[in-house]
């Protein structure tokens, strides 16, 4: 049967439920924007995803975010116990409940990677 004509709310539509489902395509090219940030700033992979993490704690990121960084992190080699010393050293800065939001977020992303 002949898919009918798309439409660009379709379209929409269906780049939507990827995005929900996978992350699509347009996960693929944060991927890859992502690899690119990281080479051009001069720091360590490691060290730039440590201060990604950071940052994400910082701004209250959204799950989606933890979700791309700690799998970067995880693919760099940093462990657990690495990025629970970057959330104690930032506690005192960002308060224990934007610590306890980022660990939740961490928890889901763990369980989608």
């Amino acid at each position: 049967m002949p898919r009918p004509p798309t439409t660009a709310k379709t379209d929409l539509e269906d780049l939507l439920q990827a995005l929900k489902d996978d992350g699509g395509p347009v996960a693929a090219e944060l991927a890859r924007l992502n690899a690119t940030a990281l080479t051009a700033s001069g720091l360590d992979e490691r060290t730039a995803l440590l201060v990604r993490l950071a940052a994400l704690v910082a701004l209250d990121g959204p799950t989606g975010s933890y979700v791309v960084h700690l799998r970067l992190a995880g693919d760099a080699g940093l462990d657990p116990a690495t990025i629970r010393a970057v959330l104690v050293e930032l506690a005192p800065l960002v308060g224990s409940a934007r610590i306890a939001s980022a660990a939740n977020k961490a928890v889901q992303a763990v369980n989608t990677i």
